[in-house]
Order: structure tokens, then C-alpha cells, then sequence
């Protein structure tokens, strides 16, 4: 007669399981579901036959496994979808070198041509001005740009002053921009311009270099010039 053999220490036998290793390299996700279905293949062969394990119970346990995996596919996949992003956002970066744009700044540097800005309006306004200062912080030229609608926007200043002399080239220029619908302010932000001169790719993403301006992210480019 062939007699089998009764665990007399269950618990044993589950931690046995618990601390048995597969040689074989897997994933912590892997790694976990091998020991669960241990775990869970013991309980059954050590389970009390007057009092069996629920089984709405080992159907949750075995649904909670499920959703574990599926979560970890899911954000292996949106890695995968980032990563792919990333690479696309680069290319896309690299074709703005040598390409004016502006970006969030108020400062300007006078050439023969005069100097390029721009500025930003967050609604429409009936009384837009510009106010360009020189390194000292002297007042020398002030634009009226009267109504102007909602958007981004590029001028040119010619380098003439309030006077009608010409500034001196070279220099650095600051300016800001006021905006009014009737009593009420606007917003309005000034836009620096600048030349992209390399894209870098850093823990925090791919940054321009857009000349003495510094580093700006894509989503600071208001508008390619």
C-alpha cells in the first residue's frame, strides 16, 4: 500500500516557497508572480480539507496579480512612448538651429539694421507702448502700437530715438510692453529675439541655446522667425 507523505508544518512549506530562487535572471514583476504562484500552490496543498481556502478570496488575490502585471506592461509601453517622443522632439529642436525665434526676454542688441524684438498679448488691447531703455536705464524711445488684437508679435526698431537721432549701435537695449483695453490692464509679456545655436539634450529634457539669451525649453519658443 503506497502511503503519503503530510507536511506536518504548513507554514514551513509556505516560506520554503517564499524563499525558493529561479537561477534564471527575471524581472522584480516576474520575480514576484513565480513567488505568488508558489505561495498561492502551497496554500492549496496545505490547505485544511474541512476548511478550504474562499474561493472569492484566491479570485481576488489572483485579479490583483493580473492588475500588477497589466500596470507594469502599461508603464513599460509609455516608456517606450516617451523615449520615441524624446527622440522626435530632438530632431524637431535641430532643425531651429540658425533660425531666429522668440522667447520670453526683454533685451535687444542695436546692429546696422536696426534691432529685432517682439511681445506677447494675452487679449486684445485698445492701447499697446513700448518703452525702450538703454544700459544706463535712460528712456530713448517710447513706440504707441495702438490697438492690437491677441497674439504674438515681431517688430523691428529702426534705432531711432525719441529725438529722431540715431542710438548707438552695439549696445544693449532693454524695453517693456504696457497694454490697455479701456480702464483695464492686458497682459503683455516682451520676447526676446535670438538666434538658436545648438540643442542639448539633459535630464530635464532638450533645451536650446539660443545665443547670450541662455537655454529655453521647445514650449518657450513663441514664434520661429
Amino acid at each position: 500500500m503506497t502511503t503519503s507523505t503530510v507536511n506536518s508544518n504548513p507554514s514551513e512549506s509556505i516560506y520554503s516557497s517564499l524563499n525558493t530562487r529561479s537561477d534564471t535572471k527575471t524581472s522584480a514583476m516576474t520575480e514576484a508572480e513565480d513567488r505568488f504562484l508558489m505561495l498561492l500552490t502551497t496554500q492549496l496543498q496545505n490547505q485544511d480539507p474541512l476548511n478550504p481556502l474562499d474561493n472569492a478570496q484566491m479570485t481576488s488575490q489572483l485579479a490583483q496579480i493580473s492588475t500588477v502585471n497589466g500596470i507594469e506592461k502599461l508603464n513599460a509601453t509609455l516608456q517606450k512612448l516617451l523615449s520615441g517622443m524624446s527622440d522626435s522632439q530632438a530632431m524637431e529642436a535641430a532643425a531651429l538651429v540658425n533660425h531666429g525665434v522668440l522667447v520670453p526676454g526683454a533685451s535687444m542688441t542695436l546692429g546696422e539694421s536696426g534691432a529685432i524684438f517682439g511681445f506677447e498679448l494675452g487679449s486684445a488691447a485698445d492701447d499697446v507702448m513700448v518703452t525702450i531703455k538703454d544700459s544706463n536705464g535712460l528712456v530713448v524711445r517710447t513706440l504707441n502700437l495702438g490697438e492690437t488684437e491677441a497674439g504674438v508679435y515681431p517688430y523691428l526698431w529702426d534705432g531711432k530715438t525719441d529725438s529722431g537721432a540715431q542710438a548707438a549701435t552695439g549696445n544693449n537695449y532693454t524695453y517693456s510692453v504696457s497694454a490697455k483695453r479701456g480702464t483695464t490692464t492686458s497682459v503683455a509679456t516682451a520676447l526676446a529675439y535670438g538666434l538658436v545655436q545648438a540643442v542639448t539634450r539633459g535630464s530635464s529634457g532638450i533645451a536650446l541655446e539660443v545665443g547670450t539669451l541662455g537655454a529655453y525649453t521647445m514650449a518657450d519658443v513663441k514664434q520661429i522667425i
